[in-house]
Order: C-alpha cells, then sequence, then structure tokens
C-alpha cells in the first residue's frame, strides 16, 4: 500500500505532464495507442472519475449550498452563463466548421471539472465553494447541458436532449451516486479507496486523453493549431470573467479565485463522451474536449501558482 501511496503522489504532481506525454505519444505513434486505448472505453473511464468524485464527497460538502446559498447561485449562474456564451462567440469569431463549433459549444455547456477543487485548494481560494459549485453544477448538468447545446448549437446539428440527458444521468450522476452511497454507508472502504483515488482517476483521465487523441490524430493534424488557439481562448477568458464576476459583485478574494477557476475549468471528459455518442457523424467534434482536458490541467496549475505569488507580492 505504501508503494501505491507513493506512485499515487507522483502521479498526483506530474499530473499535467503526464497528460501532455501520452497525447504527444498517441498524436505521434496512434495505431499503437489506439490499440491500447479504446475510444469504446471512453465512458467507463469517465464514469470511473465520477465514481471517485462521488467517494469524496461528505454530507458536510453540501452544507455551503445550504449556508451560503447566494454564494454558490452566483457561481453556478456565472457557470453555465459564461462557457456556454463564450464557445458560442469564439465559433463565430474563428468561422469554425460545424464539426469542430460543435465540439466546443459541448465543452462550454458542460458543467465544472474535477480538478477545480484541486487547483482551488492549491491557489488558496475558497474550497468549500468550489466543492459546492462543482456538486450543483453536476447535478444540473443532466438538464442544463443538452439544453444549452440545444440552444447554441441547434440552428446547425440535431441536438436530442432526451438522450443526452439519460447519457449524463448514466455516465455522471449514477457513478457519483454510487460512491457517495459507498463514502456514506462504507466510510472504511471508502477510506481505503481514497487513498489511491488520485492514481485511478489520472489514470482514467489520461486514458480518455490518449484514447480520443490516438483516434483523431490525423485531424488534429490538420486543424491542430487551430483548436488549440480556440481551446486556450475558451479557457482563459473564462478564468478572466469569472473572477470579474466575483469582482463585481463585490465578493472576497477566496470566492473570486474560486469561482474563476471553476468557470474555466471544464468537465472536458463529458463533453468528449457526449460528442462521440451523440454526434458520430462530427467526428472532429471529439477533438475540441481532449485538447481541453490536456490545457486546463496545465493552466489551472499554473493559475494557481500566479494567485500564490500575488499573496507573496502583497506581503
Amino acid at each position: 500500500m505504501n508503494i501505491l501511496r507513493k506512485i499515487t503522489k507522483f502521479v498526483s504532481q506530474w499530473m499535467a505532464l503526464i497528460v501532455i506525454a501520452v497525447a504527444a505519444l498517441a498524436l505521434l505513434a496512434p495505431a499503437p495507442v489506439g490499440a491500447v486505448l479504446k475510444t469504446g472505453y471512453v465512458n467507463t473511464l469517465l464514469g470511473i472519475v465520477m465514481f471517485g468524485m462521488g467517494l469524496t464527497l461528505k454530507p458536510n460538502d453540501f452544507k455551503v449550498v445550504f449556508s451560503r446559498p447566494k454564494d454558490v447561485i452566483i457561481g453556478c449562474v456565472a457557470q453555465f452563463a459564461i462557457m456556454p456564451l463564450l464557445a458560442f462567440l469564439l465559433c463565430k469569431a474563428f468561422q469554425l466548421p460545424t464539426e469542430l463549433a460543435v465540439g466546443v459549444i459541448l465543452v462550454g455547456t458542460c458543467p465544472g471539472g474535477t480538478s477545480s477543487n484541486v487547483m482551488t485548494y492549491m491557489s488558496k481560494g475558497d474550497v468549500a465553494l468550489s466543492v459546492g459549485m462543482t456538486s450543483v453544477s453536476t447535478i444540473l448538468a443532466p438538464f442544463l447541458t443538452p439544453a444549452l447545446t440545444l440552444l447554441y448549437a441547434g440552428q446547425s446539428v440535431d441536438v436530442n436532449v432526451a438522450s443526452m440527458f439519460l447519457s449524463i444521468v448514466k455516465v455522471v450522476i449514477v457513478p457519483i451516486a454510487l460512491g457517495f452511497l459507498i463514502n456514506r454507508f462504507l466510510p472504511k472502504l471508502a477510506e481505503a479507496i481514497v487513498d489511491i483515488l488520485p492514481l485511478i482517476s489520472t489514470t482514467a483521465i489520461v486514458a480518455i486523453v490518449g484514447a480520443v487523441v490516438a483516434a483523431n490524430a490525423a485531424k488534429i493534424m490538420t486543424c491542430g493549431l487551430l483548436i488549440v488557439a480556440v481551446v486556450i481562448l475558451h479557457n482563459l477568458l473564462g478564468y478572466t470573467v469569472g473572477y470579474g464576476v466575483g469582482k463585481l459583485l463585490k465578493l472576497d478574494v477566496t470566492k473570486c479565485r474560486a469561482i474563476s477557476i471553476e468557470v474555466g475549468m471544464q468537465n472536458s471528459g463529458l463533453a468528449t463522451s457526449l460528442a462521440g455518442a451523440h454526434f458520430a457523424q462530427y467526428p472532429l467534434a471529439t477533438i475540441p474536449g481532449a485538447v481541453f482536458s490536456v490545457w486546463h490541467n496545465i493552466s489551472g496549475a499554473i493559475l494557481a501558482n500566479i494567485f500564490l505569488k500575488m499573496d507573496g507580492a502583497k506581503k
């Protein structure tokens, strides 16, 4: 078990570089990587990540929803207002083809990313608010993600709202609920798993990225720079506008940091899964989610360090 803990610590510390390395390998050698990591496993892998999220949740994590509803409402409204709108505007500004635009919009309409809580903790932001926002936005996702996708992409593609709703419930809500119940009623089992949870979750995320990049390597090479530029802008604008909303509403700096990170970091694994399941006629739609999965883990760690340096400069 000690060896596993050491491996877990190493993987957690170097997660961004591991993701980059696997993505690069999948891009340069798609055939062997694709033979091992198949896109058919993406939903299962995402379910594992969500199950891990559920295992870490406790009833107290929802306390912030009832004790500070205003903060959570502000954060969740920002989450589902800012990122979908930014995605739509970027698609128009860069005149993205339909199959790429669908992928970008899916990233924008998904709930907050599972690693946002870690980045908020690293930045000395309001972790309770971050966890509350992630939990609430994830619960709202089956309703808001299909509806917002229909709003922003419905003019270009057919969006089956009911089918997307069921997919999100199956891949996200059910695993989270199962993890939460195990944590609640079998705490010793949950504690044993939580010790190696970062290793399990990171392995699943890396496998998702590798599978999607390998399956779309040739297409990524043809439109790589364009989609990377859009993804980076989407993410950075999300951080900036999210922080600005907090400042505009005169929230303290820890809350501003939580909202900034929560808004900017998306559950891009879910976006990739939905793109593959519901927009299979547009193979490129899976690429924005794959690129976002790599990039936001890098940018989130950088942003956390910037926030910490800002604290040091004030002393």
